[in-house]
């Protein structure tokens, strides 16, 4: 082969015939000659000109769920993200979802007891009927007070049913989770808790320095409170433990009370703790 005018090529007889793969061997006379240009010379292979495969098509974008759609599942998965308003599934007694009740009581929220005490919240006040140990049999923490007094007022958040076996037995009750005015879960036995309030409730320890400012602020609001919370931080000079003087135990004894007629009247405004489960 050797190069024509214009830049091709004169390709001279040869001794070519194809193979079955396409490829070529000797064994074939030709008689004229061809002028190959560049662009045929290309083109020219064993291939047989077999045509390029087609780019495979692109997959379909995967869908993303909408934000709405993730919090949704969220929630379904664990339960509110905020204090529920409601009676799950209409119990009655009238207590809390479950799920949420769970990541409740695995730590202690002061603030939250408050919110929950107040006349917004539907769920059923319980009484103790007798001195009772604080045991949170859910496996989260308890509150500093180790024992429930006769009288102390709770709010009825879970119901536990009585494991008879399917049997049904007069009287067994079952229990609850509830929760205390200082934030700490309890579960409590049927015979332990009455439905029926006693003429003077009362309540755990409320620790003002763990309600959060935001509920302070809202608490302060009130006179009533306010005067309070003065009176006590004069007397017991900013302590909350260890040695204090007897009038600052009853200073504190009445910042308490002003914090439960505020929060049970509805009076002090108070909003959803940013603390919370």
């Amino acid at each position: 082969m050797t190069r024509a005018p214009f830049g091709g090529f004169v390709a001279y007889r040869d001794d070519l015939t194809r193979t079955q793969h396409g490829c070529s061997e000797r064994g074939m006379k030709f008689s004229s000659f061809v002028v190959l240009t560049p662009v045929a010379l290309l083109a020219l292979g064993c291939s047989g000109g077999q045509a390029e495969p087609a780019a495979p098509e692109a997959a379909p974008a995967e869908s993303t769920p909408a934000p709405a759609e993730e919090a949704a599942s969220e929630e379904d998965a664990a339960g509110p993200v905020s204090i529920p308003t409601t009676c799950h599934d209409g119990s009655d007694p009238c207590t809390a979802d479950p799920k949420w009740v769970k990541r409740l009581c695995q730590d202690v929220y002061p603030a939250v007891a408050l919110y929950l005490n107040s006349p917004a919240s539907p769920f059923t006040r319980g009484y103790l009927s007798r001195k009772t140990k604080a045991v949170n049999a859910s496996g989260g923490a308890t509150s500093g007070d180790e024992w429930l007094k006769f009288d102390e007022q709770v709010v009825l958040l879970y119901h536990r049913k009585a494991n008879l076996g399917g049997m049904s037995v007069s009287g067994a009750e079952g229990g609850f989770d509830a929760i205390r005015w200082d934030g700490g879960c309890v579960t409590l036995d049927g015979s332990e808790v009455r439905m029926e309030k006693p003429p003077e409730p009362l309540q755990a320890n409320i620790d003002w320095r763990y309600l959060g400012e935001d509920v302070q602020e809202a608490l302060k609001a009130v006179p009533s409170v306010r005067d309070a919370y003065v009176a006590r931080k004069q007397e017991c000079k900013g302590a909350y433990s260890g040695d204090v003087s007897k009038e600052c135990e009853k200073k504190d004894v009445a910042l308490r009370k002003a914090i439960v007629k505020a929060v049970q009247s509805g009076e002090a405004k108070l909003p959803v703790p940013a603390r919370r489960p």
